[in-house]
Parts: C-alpha cells; structure tokens; sequence
C-alpha cells in the first residue's frame, strides 16, 4: 500500500536522498525544506511521483504550523514522518563555541523535531497508524572531540525517539531512531561554514557512506511487517567503529 511519506530538510542530502528511494517505492512525498526553488527542482525530477512542496524552515513554528495546516485534505493521513532536518556548525571546543552556532543547532535539531512531531503525531494517534523516523546520529552515542553541542542535539534525539516510543507503545505508531556514521553529503561543508577544503578532508582516507545507504535504512524500516518496529539502526561505514574511531588507508 503506498503511503503518504513527509520528510523534512528534503533539499540535500539524506533528505535527497530519502525522497528519491521513498519514490522509487511508490509512496506519495511532502517535501518540506527553506529552499522553495530547489525543492521545485526536485518535485520536477521526480516527475513520476505524486510530490507536494512546503517551504518552510522548522525552526520557526508558527509557519511550520501554518504550512501543516494548509494541506489539501488528501494530504493530511501522512503515514511516515521523516524528521531529518538538522545540522552541526563548528568544530570548537565548548568553551570557544560561537553561542549563534549553538542556538541554530538546538532550534533545528532539537526544537524543529519537536515541533513537526507535536503537528503530525496527534493525528497519527486519532487514526492508530503511522511511523516516525527520526534521523540522529552515532554522535548521540558518545561525545567526540569538538561535537559538544552537536552531539548533545543528537543525543536529545535519542531520547524523545526513545520517550515517544514509549508514548505511543499502546498505538500501531511505530518510531525509528537511525543513527549514521560517516556520511558524505554537504554535511561537512554546512558545519565548516563553506570551507570546502576543510570539509573534503574528512572523507579522506575512507570509503564513507552514501545518502543512500541511510535512505535504503529508513525505506526498509517503513515498510516492515506491521509487528516489527526497527527501533534504532546505527549504520557504520565499514573502516569506523565509533564517532571517533575511523581508520584512513
């Protein structure tokens, strides 16, 4: 059955990438994102696929709210929220982090998950069907140098993926936490603020995961057997072990 698959930071990335495979699948995809010309570019390169487009960024609530609020009817049931928006800024020890950096990350990371939760969950519940996908990270595992805040965001996500399956435990609601290791996507080019020298850097060496690897995780998980909830999935590029264990050749 092809379902309705809502999927926020859907410009880049695992989002991309997640929207592709959710395509290929079949299902029916808001893409939500705060660039509203590039997620037209790609509701036209996946011309075969029934696609809505929501600019918006998930930070700012009441337009998030607004922007819910103003689907089409036969767009409301989503059946799969894919919370992947989210972001790291900086490679600073804590005490020399920049406060603006800290702030983007807990709003986008944290507070922008809760917020499209708190709007698509409530109906999920009503209709006792539907399936969250939280994007984390091995870095909510275990801090690593220079990750302070960031790792405390996906470490957050841990726990309200691991709080709301508790939530909806006496529901068909299921919740997923998956946890990427290495991933090259403009991930590091975000964090390094465009230095893309630096960035390219930190692939070096290793073979790293692809968007999607994580998207084939994420489109598996939604469409298990209606018993089986995949809980959490880390997923490790083969030469690293940990977020701060990674052999280079």
């Amino acid at each position: 059955m092809n379902k309705i698959v809502l999927i926020t930071g859907a410009t880049s990335g695992i989002g991309l990438a997640c929207a592709r495979k959710f395509a290929e699948n079949g299902d029916k995809l808001i893409l939500t994102g705060r660039n509203e010309q590039r997620l037209a570019e790609i509701k036209n390169e996946l011309k075969d696929t029934q696609v809505l487009t929501l600019a918006f960024d998930v930070r700012d609530r009441a337009v998030a709210k607004t922007a819910i609020a103003s689907l089409p009817a036969e767009w409301k049931s989503i059946d799969v929220l894919v919370n992947n928006a989210g972001l790291a800024l900086g490679l600073e020890p804590e005490y020399e982090g920049n406060p603006d950096d800290w702030e983007t990350m807990i709003d986008t990371n944290i507070m922008g998950l809760l917020t499209m939760t708190r709007l698509i969950v409530p109906s999920m519940v009503e209709r006792n069907s539907g399936h969250i996908i939280n994007v984390g990270s091995v870095a909510g595992d275990a801090a690593y140098a220079g990750g302070n805040v960031y790792c405390a965001t996906k470490a957050a996500v841990k726990a309200l993926s691991d709080g709301l399956r508790i939530d909806v435990a006496n529901t068909a609601i299921r919740v997923t936490n998956l946890k990427p290791g290495l991933v090259e996507t403009n991930f590091s080019n975000i964090r390094f603020h465009g230095d893309t020298a630096r960035a390219s850097n930190v692939y070096k060496g290793i073979t790293p995961l692809t968007g999607d690897d994580i998207a084939d995780v994420a489109v598996y998980a939604a469409n298990a057997p209606a018993h089986v909830q995949i809980a959490e999935v880390l997923i490790l590029a083969t030469h690293q072990a940990s977020g701060s264990v990674i052999v280079r050749k």
